[in-house]
């Protein structure tokens, strides 16, 4: 081959290598989101939550510090803990009920933290992230530890797609853009977080911002945001948008959605606010002593079950994405010891699995088997 030959196609190769970068940077930019602006900044600053130019939690909480980080980095690269399953994980893929009961209630949990409720006939879709890596790029970043139960094209009507806070693994980008393609559908969402769903092309019609403590009545269903122990943040600022579980309340149903939260007092204030509830979806996962503030053990995701007046506990947050040092198993190990200690009714669903709250099937320990 000829020096000039090789010399065009070295350079036709530097040349491809450099617009993938370019090709990838901007995707990686796109999915930073946008900072709250004009109306919606001024509405973030009157919040209560606002102070000194960031949102607050009520209770304190210490979020990982750089350095912490860097530990953490050390330890996750020298741990032995076996943080993927041992084997493929077990996936439901049968469809949802094409029709709803109008005093019914199911749960279908897909993964991590999305799950839909089916309460009283409305549908409604939490915290959807159905891309393969929760993080800005599509490269690099945690993947999946199972396939997603079913294609987002495949979900059914849902009324209303509830968002808790904007975490790559709670508010996924491509997703956003998939369901506002395929669905006519509100987003409800925490303060600022429609900065995001607008860059994404959500309608502003389509968008319902709540603080703490405030409601709105979608498809005969209340939703009201409530408090939780978090932080937020995309990109190298932190808690320029608010974080939030949520109450979904019908005529005589009703859930309680933690979103991701450390443990914190007011939980009880919630359940004698909203309570009781029928069922509730609980973060179990990613708990680490570096950050024992913004994630729940699985013991304290009991007791917050028991202080909101829960009747039957579903656990979240796990199995998904690995996202701490602790064993892929070890969550639901512990929830389901401390679930029996005091006596909590508990489902433990595959991904997929549809759960009928009033007959929830037995916990038959199927993660064990992949530990």
């Amino acid at each position: 081959m000829k020096s000039s030959t090789r010399r065009g196609i070295a350079g036709a190769a530097a040349v491809a290598g450099v617009s993938a970068i370019l090709w990838a940077a901007r995707d990686v930019l796109g999915e930073l989101g946008a900072r709250p602006s004009g109306e919606r900044a001024e509405r973030v600053r009157r919040s209560p939550q606002y102070r000194g130019g960031a949102f607050r939690n009520r209770v304190p909480a210490s979020v990982l510090s750089s350095g912490q980080a860097l530990k953490m980095l050390r330890e996750w690269a020298a741990s032995r803990h076996r943080r993927h399953p041992a084997g493929s994980v077990p996936v439901v893929t049968t469809a949802a009920a094409d029709v709803l009961s109008p005093d019914g209630l199911h749960v279908t949990w897909y993964g991590h933290s999305s799950a839909l409720v089916e309460i009283e006939g409305c549908r409604v879709l939490f915290d959807p992230v159905w891309s393969e890596r929760c993080s800005p790029s599509s490269l690099v970043g945690p993947r999946r530890l199972h396939p997603n139960p079913v294609p987002l094209a495949q979900l059914p009507r849902v009324d209303a797609v509830v968002i808790s806070h904007d975490h790559y693994d709670h508010l996924d980008g491509p997703t956003v853009r998939g369901l506002v393609r395929l669905q006519e559908v509100p987003f409800l969402v925490p303060l600022g977080i429609g900065a995001h769903l607008e860059r994404w092309g959500v309608p502003a019609d389509r968008i319902v911002e709540l603080d703490w403590d405030e409601s709105v009545v979608v498809a005969g269903v209340r939703f009201t945001a409530t408090e939780a122990r978090h932080f937020s943040g995309r990109a190298f600022s932190r808690d320029n948008t608010l974080w939030a579980s949520w109450v979904v309340a019908g005529a005589k149903r009703r859930v309680f959605y933690t979103g991701d939260t450390g443990y914190f007092p007011d939980f009880a204030a919630i359940g004698a606010t909203h309570g009781p509830f029928d069922v509730t979806l609980m973060q179990v996962g990613a708990y680490g002593p570096s950050w024992p503030d913004i994630h729940m053990t699985p013991e304290e995701a009991v007791v917050a079950h028991r202080d909101v007046r829960g009747e039957l506990l579903i656990p979240l947050h796990w199995a998904t994405f690995n996202l701490a040092l602790h064993d892929w198993a070890e969550p639901a190990d512990r929830l389901w010891k401390e679930a029996k200690a005091r006596e909590v009714r508990l489902a433990v669903p595959r991904p997929g699995e549809r759960v009928d709250v009033d007959a929830p099937p037995q916990v038959d320990g199927w993660w064990q088997l992949l530990a």
